[in-house]
């Protein structure tokens, strides 16, 4: 039975809106229209920007409390809809049930820490004595809101990275206006409802759905866009720094990250923790495992269970309980990451499981023998597929992880501490996981990367930093 069509509409400036064009929103699992949203123009892009501005200027003085109140108050309301939160995101993306209410319960924390975080916003005095001449000095520094932000969220966490964005720019004072994966906009619209039920002042938040194309290049460029958060692929993200000019941009740009395997690790760990954070999300996930260095004298141990346990992840129906993995984000995904696959086999590679697809499944596929040379060796798969290596040394696995274009997180298992220090320092990444995989990560930590992987970092107290400027005040007694 197909489900009912749903007729969205989309946050501007504070209203809910039609447009006179819509286009459909699809459940990747079987290509069926699940609804019906709207296809915003330049036009409506401006206006968000340009009302996003006056409700700014008119709320400026906006008292801390009050947006801690709204904040809170949008976590009430996602405790009360968690479900249909849940279904939202599972249903119109590729996260399984459970995957999914595990999103809307970081997103709540999130925006919870969003709350706690605008309770911190502060400066400091500064000591102007230490300058000669300036003994008659006091004074400090504050932070102040940037203005107005201007966030591009992608498609493989279309709750928590929205909230990412959207919970700290509230939480600094900021108005947002948010252009969500157009393959993906229901779950930013539920949260926009959300904001809207909690009390948000109008303006101070728009969801603008449609095409990039149409719409980026009018946001990223626009005057009064005082900062670009932007998440997503590395071709995008290089036009929008081309674009964006002399304004504060944020990006995360993705990886192609490794996780090392000593010899002297809890092995069964390793495997349990590397299969889950190769496959989460259909392996959509900028920090998910795509390459594994394996000291040889565990090699084949680690490879055979690893097979083993990726052979009995179920693939199926999103919405069953039972689900491990559900199918990629469109079939035209499903066919680039076959195609990779294809030709590293080509190339010599052997795939020890996996390597079919089924419409917009790709089966998780582990590859080993797999030449450097290769497209999957170097960029970023965002797919179910992973590379095992074995290594001479802890040295070789660092120069091997390190020796491509991107640095976003690594992993690493080891019980010697010697180990674990040499990749932490050696590691060329914004975060080192030991004892996990590259696939970790909470929402209060600083996230970024290095190298094509993006500028800046994000995770609530980060993003508030960077969605506000320092004012110093000195006073002359």
């Amino acid at each position: 039975m197909q489900t009912q069509v749903r007729n969205e509409k989309m946050l501007l400036a504070g209203e809910w809106v039609y447009t006179d064009k819509t286009f459909g929103v699809y459940d990747p699992q079987n290509n069926h229209l699940i609804a019906r949203v709207p296809l915003s123009t330049t036009r409506d892009m401006l206006q968000a920007i340009e009302e996003a501005e006056q409700a700014f200027q008119t709320n400026k003085g906006w008292p801390t409390h009050e947006r801690i109140k709204v904040l809170y108050g949008v976590v009430d309301y996602m405790e009360k809809h968690k479900e249909l939160f849940a279904r939202t995101i599972a249903t119109e993306g590729s996260k399984t049930i459970t995957e999914a209410r595990g999103e809307v319960k970081r997103a709540m924390q999130t925006i919870t820490i969003s709350a706690e975080e605008a309770r911190r916003l502060k400066g400091e005095t500064i000591n102007f004595d230490q300058n000669e001449g300036s003994e008659n000095k006091i004074g400090y520094y504050y932070r102040f809101p940037i203005g107005v932000v201007g966030a591009i969220t992608p498609f493989n966490d279309p709750l928590n990275l929205v909230a990412h964005k959207v919970g700290p720019a509230i939480a600094a004072g900021n108005a947002i206006v948010v252009k969500p994966a157009s393959v993906t906009p229901l779950s930013a619209l539920l949260l926009a409802d959300a904001f809207s039920a909690a009390g948000l002042p109008k303006g101070m938040l728009s969801v603008i759905t449609g095409s990039g194309r149409e719409l980026g290049e009018t946001m990223v460029t626009h005057p009064s866009i005082k900062m670009v958060s932007f998440t997503g692929g590395l071709n995008a993200g290089e036009k929008v720094a081309e674009q964006a000019g002399v304004k504060q941009v944020g990006m995360e740009l993705g990886s192609n990250s490794p996780t090392i395997v000593m010899k002297d690790c809890d092995l069964k760990d390793a495997i349990e923790s590397s299969v889950s954070g190769s496959f989460g999300a259909a392996g959509q996930n900028c920090i998910g495992v795509q390459r594994i260095y394996v000291e040889k004298e565990v090699y084949d141990d680690f490879v055979e269970a690893f097979v083993s346990h990726t052979n009995r992840l179920n693939v199926g129906n999103k919405l069953d309980d039972n689900t491990d993995m559900g199918p990629m984000i469109e079939e035209k995904e499903a066919i680039r990451v076959e195609n990779w696959v294809d030709e590293a086999v080509e190339a010599g590679a052997k795939a020890l499981t996996g390597g079919k697809r089924d419409g917009a499944f790709y089966h998780p596929t582990v590859l080993v023998d797999v030449p450097d040379g290769v497209t999957l060796a170097k960029e970023e798969i965002f797919g179910p597929v992973v590379l095992i290596y074995p290594v001479n040394s802890l040295e070789e696995a660092v120069q091997r992880s390190n020796d491509v274009d991107y640095g976003l997180h690594a992993g690493i298992f080891t019980k010697n501490l010697d180990h674990a220090f040499y990749a932490i320092e050696h590691l060329e990444c914004g975060g080192v996981m030991v004892n996990d995989t590259s696939d970790y990560r909470i929402d209060e930590m600083p996230f970024g990367g290095v190298k094509n992987s993006g500028l800046g970092r994000e995770g609530v107290r980060f993003s508030v930093e960077a969605m506000t400027e320092p004012k110093v005040v000195a006073i002359k007694l």
